[in-house]
């Protein structure tokens, strides 16, 4: 299950568990939401600190679920049910409590088996000579050839094309890879662009379609880019889905194909057009992977609209992925970025000091792979070779921060218990 889970672009560790009784006396520390506190400098002992840390969470099991599903369909070569299964999902908009598509979890999994060999025969960037690299992807084509009409099999094998192209490519600058392989990615660009421009005419309609559109501009030519427009049409037809919103923000990067004015414009528009799902969330949501890589970015943004909207995200998402994906990225993503941008590095601080009341009012149990990956930047190219010592890193460096977030009540003598209702205060 965990390997499945490991290989997609967000493997922050998707959802139970028995937590600990409630113990008296309790003393109750609520705060009102995102009220801004320094934070306590004091380092506590961890056993002064109990919290549930379910493995595999709620949301782990159920996205391995829907990727199993997938892949099992394809292995028993039942392409029919399984474009019937995306299909559905995809007409109803179907999300995991993690915000995953449960279509993009099925189709994942149909070529997660062709995806794994690629990226194992191209590990080290150079494959060996008797590396069967087309075999996987050939079969998937020769589908695709009796089932041309079906577009949720286009869409799985344009998905797969990309897929392999990344693996041919890497996460390095452009300047660092070798010729081979970035002609290699981009023939798997071309590819996939050549197999779903026979389903344009149902991109209006579909969040499947549309989101391999907008993945293709990865290898877009600058006459192509139409980035806001692309992203338009995709957030448009399932705004609840925010994973859009977090591609459009980094896509609007200089360093990608936008600008600074581009990327605060479309957040505004996104935020108007989204308001009554997120609030002001999705200002949020365009500028939160952005903000996180980019120090101009982050010294541009209307800091109390971004606070603003993770208000709004939690208050309409109140569950423990929200909870741990915003106390991460508060705590270890932006509070440990600090680079020395003056406006930059205030807007942070003032972000990362939203940590103190999220953990204190949302928070119930911990998800060790958000923090990790936070701790990462949520990298969507990281490879991570062993989950195991991975998710450990992250428990802790959660278990590190949160205890520091209630040094006071620790060194007064009360252990800390996070409970259904949140953390309680418990004499030692």
């Amino acid at each position: 299950m965990k390997t499945l889970l490991s290989t997609l672009t967000d493997r922050i560790r998707p959802l139970g568990f028995k937590r600990p009784p409630q113990p008296e006396p309790v003393l109750p520390l609520k705060t009102p939401l995102l009220r801004r506190r320094p934070r306590a400098s004091a380092e506590a002992p961890e056993a002064m600190l109990s919290i549930a840390c379910p493995d595999p969470t709620a949301e782990d099991k159920l996205r391995d679920h829907h990727l199993q599903r997938g892949q099992r369909m394809v292995r028993q070569e039942d392409w029919e049910t399984l474009s019937d299964k995306i299909r559905l999902a995809d007409r109803n908009r179907d999300l995991t409590p993690g915000f995953m598509p449960v279509a993009e979890l099925l189709a994942y999994g149909a070529r997660s088996d062709v995806i794994m060999a690629a990226e194992h025969a191209l590990i080290d960037g150079k494959p060996a000579k008797d590396a069967p690299l087309l075999a996987g992807i050939d079969a998937l084509e020769h589908v695709l050839a009796e089932r041309a009409e079906d577009p949720v099999i286009g869409a799985i094998v344009a998905q797969a094309h990309m897929d392999i192209g990344w693996a041919w490519r890497g996460t390095g600058w452009d300047a660092e890879i070798p010729e081979r392989n970035r002609a290699a990615f981009s023939a798997h660009f071309d590819r996939a662009r050549d197999i779903i421009d026979d389903y344009k005419d149902v991109h209006h309609e579909s969040p499947l379609i549309a989101g391999t559109i907008c993945a293709l501009l990865a290898n877009a030519t600058p006459g192509e880019h139409q980035i806001a427009d692309r992203y338009e049409t995709l957030i448009d037809l399932n705004p609840a889905n925010p994973r859009s919103m977090r591609a459009l923000g980094n896509h609007l990067l200089p360093r990608w194909f936008g600008s600074y004015r581009e990327l605060e414009l479309e957040a505004r528009r996104t935020a108007a057009r989204t308001e009554d799902t997120w609030g002001a969330g999705s200002y949020t949501w365009v500028q939160f992977d952005a903000i996180a890589c980019d120090d101009q970015a982050c010294a541009n943004l209307d800091v109390d609209f971004f606070i603003e909207g993770m208000h709004d995200i939690l208050d309409r998402r109140p569950n423990a992925y929200a909870a741990n994906l915003f106390a991460a990225y508060c705590a270890n993503s932006v509070g440990q970025a600090f680079s020395g941008n003056d406006q930059a590095d205030q807007n942070r601080m003032q972000i990362a000091e939203c940590a103190y009341d999220i953990v204190r009012d949302h928070l119930t149990e911990l998800h060790p792979m958000i923090w990790a990956h936070a701790a990462q930047g949520f990298d969507n190219n990281l490879r991570v070779r062993s989950p195991a010592r991975f998710a450990a890193s992250g428990r802790e460096d959660a278990m590190r921060i949160i205890t520091s977030l209630f040094s006071r009540e620790i060194a007064a003598g009360h252990r800390i218990v996070f409970t259904d209702t949140g953390p309680q205060a418990i004499p030692a």
